[in-house]
Order: C-alpha cells, then sequence, then structure tokens
C-alpha cells in the first residue's frame, strides 16, 4: 500500500502538540450540486446507514438524492451566514471560530497547543487537515468531536476516518481520544450559562403557568439503542444534569429528538409532534435548546427556529423562543480548554528552550544529516534521512 508523503523534517524543529475538533460536516455551497455531493458522502456511509451496500446505493442515487439535494439546499439558503466578517456555513464558521479562541485561550495559559477544525463529511476534511497538522511539526494529536453525547453514527466515524488516515501515514503521530463529555461539568456548566444569559436577557418562561423548555437532541434510529449504542441514555442524562441544574422539576422541561429521516422508527418523543401538540394545548411560551449541537447549523437555525416556531404557532402555539447553542462563548471556550487540558494530562505543553533545539540540530548535522531531510528529491545518505540522529 502507498503511504503519503511524508513533509519534510528539519532537524531542530519541536515536536507539537494538537487539539483536533471534529464535526459532522457542510456542502461548500448552496448549490443543489454542492449539497448533493456532501449528501452523497453523508449519506453513503455504513455507520450512518446501516441498509445492505447495494440496495442502499440504489435508493439513495436514484430515489433520495435528486429529490433531497434541491431541497436541502433551498434550507441551507436560508441560514447560510454572508455578513462582513461571518461569510459561509453556520457550522463551519462557528467550528472555526472555537477553534480559533481555544488556541488563544490555551496559548494565553503557557501552553503550546495547535487547535484545527475538521469535518468527517465536506471540508475541511479529516484527510487534509492531519497532513496539515504533520507539516507543523505535529508529532501528537488529541482527535475531540463535537458531539458531547456519543454515538456509533457519529462519534465513531470520526475516529474511523482518523485511523484511515493514520494507516496511510509512514511516521505516525501519536493518538488520543475524547469518546464523549455529556456529563463534564465544564460542559454541563457552559450550557447552564448559555440559558441564564439567554433569560436574563430575554425573561425566563413562566413554568408556573404551564411554559416549557424543551431540550431537542438528534436523533438516531431505535433500532441503534437496541444494538447497544448509548446515545439515547447519554442524552437523557445531558438533560436530567441540565434540568437540575436549572432547578426546574420534570414536566417543565422535556427531551426530544429530531431530524427524522425515513420511515423507520427513531428515538422518542419527536421534537416537531411535540411542540405541535404544546401549541395545540395552548401552551403559552415554549423555549427550545439543542444540547447536542455545540454549535449552531442547519438542525438549529432552520429546522428548530424557523421549522419548529412555525409548527408550533400554527398549531396555536404563543411565545416560541430558541436559545442559541453555545457556538463561540466565553463560558463554553473555557469549557472546551477544561476537557481538553483533562485529556493532554502527560504530554509535553510547552515549546523546548531554543539552545536545545539548537544542539539537537548541531548533533544531528555533525552525523551528516542535510537542514532539511527525508523527503527532498534525489539521492542522500542514510545519515540526512534519519531523524533520529537529531536525539
Amino acid at each position: 500500500m502507498p503511504f503519503l508523503p511524508e513533509p519534510l523534517f528539519q532537524h531542530g524543529q519541536p515536536d507539537r502538540t494538537a487539539i483536533l475538533l471534529v464535526n459532522l460536516g457542510t456542502p461548500d455551497g448552496t448549490s443543489p450540486r454542492e449539497v448533493g455531493r456532501y449528501l452523497r458522502q453523508f449519506l453513503s456511509d455504513p455507520r450512518v446507514v446501516e441498509i445492505p451496500r447495494a440496495a442502499w446505493w440504489f435508493i439513495l442515487n436514484v430515489l433520495i438524492l435528486p429529490l433531497r439535494s434541491r431541497a436541502s439546499a433551498h434550507k441551507y439558503e436560508t441560514v447560510w451566514l454572508r455578513e462582513a466578517n461571518m461569510t459561509g456555513s453556520p457550522l463551519l464558521v462557528y467550528s472555526e471560530r472555537q477553534a480559533h479562541a481555544l488556541q488563544q485561550m490555551l496559548n494565553a495559559q503557557g501552553h503550546d497547543v495547535v487547535v484545527a477544525c475538521a469535518m468527517r463529511y465536506g471540508n475541511p476534511s479529516i484527510p487534509s487537515v492531519m497532513q496539515a497538522l504533520r507539516k507543523q511539526g505535529v508529532e501528537r494529536i488529541l482527535v475531540l468531536p463535537m458531539y458531547p453525547q456519543y454515538s456509533g453514527t457519529t462519534t465513531a466515524t470520526a475516529f474511523d476516518e482518523v485511523f484511515r488516515v493514520l494507516g496511510q501515514m509512514r511516521n505516525q503521530p501519536e493518538l488520543r481520544l475524547v469518546k464523549h463529555f455529556h456529563d463534564h461539568p465544564a460542559y454541563l456548566h457552559a450550557l447552564h450559562q448559555q440559558v441564564g444569559a439567554y433569560w436574563a436577557q430575554h425573561g425566563a418562561p413562566d413554568f408556573a403557568r404551564g411554559d416549557k423548555l424543551l431540550l431537542s437532541f438528534h436523533g438516531v434510529p431505535r433500532r441503534t439503542l437496541e444494538l447497544g449504542d448509548p446515545y439515547h441514555c447519554e442524552c437523557l442524562k445531558t438533560g436530567r444534569l441540565l434540568g437540575e441544574a436549572l432547578g426546574l422539576q420534570p414536566g417543565q422541561y422535556l427531551v426530544t429528538f429530531q431530524s427524522r429521516f425515513g420511515r423507520a422508527e427513531w428515538l422518542q418523543p419527536y421534537t416537531a409532534p411535540t411542540l405541535e401538540e404544546l401549541g395545540r394545548v395552548g401552551t403559552g411560551r415554549v423555549d427550545v435548546f439543542c444540547p447536542g449541537f455545540p454549535a449552531d447549523c442547519l438542525e438549529t437555525l432552520e429546522e428548530i427556529a424557523m421549522e419548529g416556531q412555525s409548527t408550533f404557532r400554527v398549531a396555536g402555539g404563543k411565545d416560541f423562543h430558541y436559545i442559541p447553542c453555545l457556538n463561540d462563548n466565553e463560558s463554553w471556550i473555557a469549557g472546551l480548554a477544561d476537557i481538553a487540558l483533562a485529556h493532554l494530562q502527560g504530554w509535553p505543553l510547552a515549546l523546548p528552550h531554543p539552545h536545545v533545539l539548537d544542539a539537537s540540530r548541531t548533533r544531528a548535522q555533525s552525523k551528516g544529516a542535510q537542514s532539511k531531510g527525508a523527503q527532498s528529491k534525489g539521492a542522500q545518505s542514510k545519515g540526512a534521512q534519519s531523524k533520529g540522529a537529531a536525539a
């Protein structure tokens, strides 16, 4: 099997540590072609759709994509950001902001850490970002999927892709994985702060008169729960812990599941029918928050803030409030830093002193190494190719 080309190695270059924030993905643009390309990659993943491949290929390419690509393109058009400092897919914009803010915070604390974001489907892809990190001298990568609740349909497939890329590397970096953080105190604190800040600005629901807080998580087929996926349990735990932190009683908040796709039964209760029922019985106010989405995206901005609001009000509901996701709020960036640092323990997070790097370079050159080694074209001596000579 051919391996990926190794980046040029320079003796005296420090080994660095990186945090790779991985999210689901997004199309490059809002045209049906761009959206269709993204959906094809996403829905072709056997961890996302567990149907025999031959049958699913026909269903996806003949029945689903020709119709869904155009409909989804219209939906993306309604949420696409086109402001001076925020242009593109909301998920990508907020993911990049999170990565930038996290790196700034960790660097300010004295940690020499590189932070990058990648998408499981679409761009920036996991392979391209991992290669870019290697070119920066990264030898240790903490993979932190932006899925607080673990699922084989999300977290596991992100890990699969990281391992696939790792298998193509000749000189592999060290790797650590964050499986989930659904009950991490820093994550729960950020959720509590976000809801509290919204209520402080817009007023809180009157729970005594029957107002509700809906905690809407992305749904998955119920079959995954029956086969051992812990996602459902972790969503319920996050909801319970957040409800307790907000001082709410059971019944004042509801955990629901959105984004059902296809005819199979998914985790219930479903978000849209719940909103419809709350509207039908004349609920005065409903607030909807999506704890499983650390960044706003199509599923929150269009499906909840737009469609969900319409569903509730058409059914007879009165006051609808969508509480934005954590995005790049300072409390969430601080929470991300806490989560990351807990998993980075034992790895060096400070650059070596320059004289240590200079000494390493001098020793390597005394053994015949060139300033840049292994991957330059043309014949080189074994000494020039040896990273070990710098030891």
